[in-house]
């Protein structure tokens, strides 16, 4: 006969150790039938773990496979990746967002080349002193590559962990952070710690879902003190929607015999690190006012006088909490000087593009000027 352990009524009460044998019991064999083949899952290697977990970091699987594969295609080893030019590396990059993300581990990867001789270090201090690794990401390279107790706090087992313990509320303050960061630790087992902590992130994103979870198929459910309570749908407590500020700006292509100008984003500017056109917010939206704006902002930014704007495209996106509207348009150079030091700014013909780091929108620009 089987066992009954009853799920853990309180989120303050530290789960015992027969519900924690019950959990991992439950939960390595489903993993092992129902795991994703997922690329980064082909070895322990501390590398594909560590760049897996950076590209995870809000941004879909789906998305991240094809990313991670050119990645390692390119850079199949720390070392590789420390004896790279920025510049590749953000291109490589390109469409994944939030660029900082590649810029520092870009950074760790000297670091780990020039004072760990080229071997990860596989201590969560020594992990955590890296550029770009927090407490979730170092928890999970140092688990899932060398097998070492550590605990693990992302969105899935956030949602997972607050099911498991009925935790109300909104589970992003300080106190429930806490909280869950003690449980995360506490349920921790002592061996195949990586696979556990694999093992509770998959089961959060196929099985405990933020809506509808498939309670009825989950290994966990009679360990879950919410599906006991008939809360699973309400836990944890729905985060309050943002409020997003809406944003134009415009692109200024400005071109002459042939080739286009671009400037190298610089620290403190959106995309840094990355080339763009002139772009700029606007205020005016027609008419002349519009076109006084769109001359005086280039010669402000980049120091060219340019000819009368045509627009090209509209496009959309989002950055954090801005959704902007980008009026795109090409304008041929007329005279005066580029007053920005000369490593910060190329003329290139439109194809010669593909060769830089570009932003979304900029790439989308440089494709439709070569289509026209």
């Amino acid at each position: 006969m089987a066992r009954t352990i009853r799920a853990p009524q309180s989120p303050m009460r530290t789960p015992t150790p027969d519900w924690r044998r019950m959990l991992a019991d439950r939960l390595l064999p489903w993993f092992g039938r129902h795991q994703r083949k997922l690329p980064w899952r082909q070895s322990r290697d501390a590398y594909r773990v560590w760049v897996s977990e950076i590209m995870l970091q809000q941004t879909q699987v789906a998305t991240v496979i094809p990313y991670f594969e050119r990645f390692l295609a390119a850079f199949p080893s720390v070392r590789d990746l420390a004896a790279a030019d920025e510049h590749e590396v953000l291109r490589l990059w390109e469409g994944l967002g939030y660029y900082r993300r590649a810029r520092q581990m870009h950074a760790a990867a000297r670091l780990v080349a020039s004072q760990h001789g080229g071997v990860f270090p596989d201590t969560l201090e020594g992990v955590r002193s890296l550029p770009g690794i927090g407490r979730y990401t170092a928890g999970a390279i140092v688990s899932i590559a060398f097998d070492r107790p550590a605990a693990i706090l992302e969105a899935n087992t956030i949602r997972l962990l607050s099911r498991l313990f009925a935790i109300s509320g909104d589970v992003t303050t300080a106190a429930a952070q806490s909280t869950l960061w003690q449980l995360a630790e506490a349920i921790v087992p002592p061996r195949k710690c990586g696979v556990f902590n694999q093992a509770l992130m998959e089961l959060g994103s196929l099985v405990c879902t933020p809506k509808a979870p498939r309670c009825e198929v989950c290994p966990a459910s009679e360990l879950c003190a919410a599906f006991q309570q008939g809360r699973q749908n309400e836990i944890p407590a729905p985060r309050t929607r943002p409020i997003f500020e809406q944003v134009r700006e415009a692109a200024v292509v400005v071109y002459q015999r042939g080739k286009v100008f671009v400037r190298l984003r610089q620290p403190g500017e959106r995309w840094a690190g990355l080339w763009d056109f002139v772009r700029f917010p606007v205020a005016a939206r027609r008419g002349a006012s519009l076109r006084t704006e769109l001359a005086d902002k280039t010669r402000q930014q980049a120091g060219l006088a340019i000819g009368e704007a045509k627009r090209i495209a509209t496009l959309k996106h989002g950055v954090t909490r801005f959704r902007i509207t980008l009026d795109c348009y090409r304008a041929p150079y007329e005279r005066s000087r580029v007053h920005l030091p000369a490593e910060q700014w190329r003329w290139l013909a439109p194809d010669a593009l593909s060769e830089l780091p570009l932003s979304t929108t900029g790439r989308t620009l440089s494709r439709l000027l070569l289509e026209n």
